[in-house]
C-alpha cells in the first residue's frame, strides 16, 4: 500500500508541473462554462525591425509540441513569423476568470498536418481561403465574392486542394503563465519556464 501511495504522489507531482496538461484542464473548464469562442487567442508578432502587431486567431491544436493555428503564409503575420520566428499568445475566459499567456519560438507545421486540417474545413471556407490573399489591398468586397464564385463554378464539385501558401504555425513554448482572477486584485500568477528536463514553476506577484 505504501508503495502504491508513493506512486500516486509521484504521478500527482509530475502532473502539477506539466503546463500542457494544465492548459487542457483550463480549456475544458472554459468550454463547460460556455465561454464564448473558447479557442480565440490574441497572437502578437514582430517584424524583423521590431514593429509589433497583434490580432485574434483561433487555436486549432495543443499538444506537447506546442500551440497551433493556421493562416496564409503571405499575410502580415505570416511574413512576421518567417522574418522573426517568435510569438506570444494570450487566451482569456471571463466565464472562469482565467487567462493563459504563452511565449516561444515558431515552427511551420508539416504539409501532412496542414492537409489534414484543410480537409476538415467546410468547402466554402476552403474556397475562400484559396482565393483570398490575406492582408493584401482589396478594391471592393464584390471583387472578392466574385472570385470565390468563379472558383466554385470552375471546380464544379471537384476537391478544393490546399494552396501551398495556406499553412499552420506552431508556437513552441519557452514559458506558459497561468493567471487566476481573485478579489481585491490579489490575482494568482504562476509562470512555467522550460528547463533542460521539464519545467520550472515560479509564482509572480499580481
Amino acid at each position: 500500500m505504501a508503495r502504491s501511495s508513493q506512486k500516486a504522489e509521484n504521478h500527482t507531482a509530475r502532473a502539477s508541473i506539466d503546463p500542457i496538461a494544465r492548459f487542457h484542464t483550463w480549456f475544458a473548464q472554459a468550454r463547460r462554462a460556455k465561454a464564448p469562442l473558447t479557442e480565440a487567442m490574441a497572437l502578437a508578432t514582430a517584424s524583423h525591425d521590431g514593429h509589433v502587431s497583434v490580432r485574434f486567431v483561433l487555436l486549432k491544436q495543443v499538444d506537447d509540441r506546442g500551440f497551433v493555428f493556421y493562416t496564409d503564409r503571405r499575410s502580415a503575420k505570416g511574413r512576421n513569423l518567417q522574418d522573426n520566428p517568435r510569438a506570444s499568445l494570450a487566451l482569456y475566459w471571463d466565464a472562469t476568470g482565467k487567462q493563459v499567456r504563452v511565449e516561444g519560438a515558431i515552427e511551420e507545421v508539416s504539409a501532412a498536418e496542414a492537409d489534414a486540417y484543410w480537409a476538415s474545413r467546410p468547402r466554402q471556407s476552403r474556397l475562400s481561403g484559396s482565393v483570398s490573399r490575406q492582408s493584401a489591398k482589396l478594391g471592393s468586397r464584390t471583387e472578392l465574392v466574385d472570385a470565390v464564385n468563379r472558383l466554385r463554378m470552375s471546380l464544379k464539385g471537384s476537391d478544393v486542394r490546399r494552396p501551398d501558401y495556406w499553412t499552420g504555425f506552431r508556437v513552441i513554448p519557452d514559458s506558459i503563465e497561468f493567471w487566476t482572477r481573485r478579489s481585491h486584485r490579489l490575482h494568482e500568477r504562476e509562470r512555467y519556464e522550460r528547463i533542460a528536463k521539464g519545467w520550472k514553476l515560479t509564482l509572480l506577484q499580481p
